[in-house]
């Protein structure tokens, strides 16, 4: 199935019909509930729609819905070679509850050999690059074929690329659509769901970790700080690449 614009099962071509008809689905879509959009994105875009997840709890309440809706998406995590082991051990427990297949999409290199390559860790000295490597570059390759892709951004988790974004728009970055179902969502409404449906999720939450993302570049948080404080603290970095413009 091609998307709503009628475009090849290999990609879409950001036409200023198909920009301006993103931005009309994205604002009749503002009143619609996640599971709504997560139905239209399987209506629209199903076989060629994707989900990348990092299993944080607005992933995990995605596949909580995407189960539901259409549990054959295909869904894929990022995998750095730095995650935690909680991380990983939650994917299995998602994989049981929910009958899901989860792929793990890797860097060409492993850590070692990436670590050798560099003279040592790379995400001590240059973090971008390190996410770059093992992150964007890898979801370039994963995309490719794919129409749409689904993420659990939301607006309040920030200001910048974060804070504006559609609930259905053009990813410039990895030229597809991007649906992002949770964009109105809060913390507090993520966090409700959740609890209610007893869906898994990671336990280094109740540790005082607010963002997970890899190990060597994850805090737990303190009292009264950002909600993503805990992602590459101490430096001015708030995001590893995926979701922003540039």
């Amino acid at each position: 199935m091609t998307g709503p614009n009628g475009g090849s099962h290999n990609g879409l071509e950001p036409t200023p019909e198909l920009l301006a008809e993103l931005a009309e689905h994205s604002q009749r879509l503002e009143t619609a509930t996640p599971q709504e959009i997560i139905a239209w994105a399987v209506e629209n875009y199903a076989p060629k729609l994707t989900m990348a997840t990092a299993f944080g709890p607005e992933g995990c309440v995605i596949m909580h819905m995407l189960a539901a809706i259409d549990p054959s998406t295909y869904v894929f995590n990022l995998d750095t070679g730095y995650q935690f082991k909680e991380t990983l051990e939650l994917a299995e427990r998602i994989e049981q509850r929910y009958g899901l297949k989860i792929d793990f999409k890797r860097a060409d290199t492993t850590v070692e050999q990436y670590e050798a390559l560099h003279g040592g860790p790379l995400y001590k000295t240059n973090s971008d690059q390190c996410c770059f490597d093992r992150k964007v570059k890898v979801l370039r390759q994963s995309v490719l074929g794919w129409q749409a892709w689904m993420s659990g951004i939301r607006r309040d988790q920030g200001t910048g690329d974060r804070a504006g974004i559609p609930i259905v728009g053009w990813d410039k970055k990895f030229a597809l659509v991007k649906i992002s179902p949770l964009a109105n969502w809060t913390k507090k409404d993520v966090w409700k769901l959740i609890t209610k449906e007893n869906i898994p999720y990671n336990p280094l939450h109740d540790q005082g970790y607010t963002s997970i993302g890899c190990w060597p570049c994850t805090r737990a948080v303190m009292f009264g700080e950002d909600e993503r404080a805990g992602r590459w603290s101490g430096s001015a970095k708030k995001e590893c690449g995926l979701h922003t413009a540039d």
